[in-house]
């Protein structure tokens, strides 16, 4: 992986589908010291928790024939849900200017959600994004992997 450089001042967002961590570089460029700004979590029960009923089945106009309707995937909406939240939240940070540019660094999956919701304004501050599942280390490690 190639070394990312990390600007004073700016907001490095580590998420997945169900936590993001917004990161704040207070070094330089070249030792960069990423200090926590804030940290969204989202709850996950379980799936029989979420569900109100079995999935449905279909019955074909033409003959009797009966086909059955997938499972509603809770856990896949409850984390488009908190990304797109998580895209609002940085929306907002941008237009009060909290932050002039920031990169993001989450799974592909994440990313892709994540790149539905981005809005003008933040898609213009967006420097970089990262195909990486780096939330669950710790911020130290974040640091190690960033710099290179």
């Amino acid at each position: 992986m190639t070394a990312v450089r990390i600007h004073p001042g700016e907001w490095v967002v580590v998420c997945d589908g169900t936590k993001a961590l917004v990161l704040e570089n207070a070094g330089d460029e070249k030792f960069p010291n990423l200090k926590t700004r804030e940290v969204y979590q989202q709850e996950d029960p379980k799936t029989h928790e979420q569900g109100t009923d079995a999935p449905g089945r279909s019955i074909n106009s033409i003959d009797a024939r009966r086909s059955a309707m997938e499972q509603t995937d809770w856990h896949l909406q409850a984390e488009q849900r908190f990304l797109q939240k998580l895209a609002g939240h940085l929306d907002a940070a941008i237009n009060a200017g909290q932050t002039k540019s920031l990169i993001v660094v989450a799974p592909p999956r994440a990313l892709g959600v994540l790149r539905q919701a981005y809005s003008h304004n933040l898609r213009a501050a967006l420097r970089a994004e990262i195909d990486k599942d780096l939330v669950k280390l710790p911020v130290y490690q974040i640091e190690k992997h960033l710099a290179g």
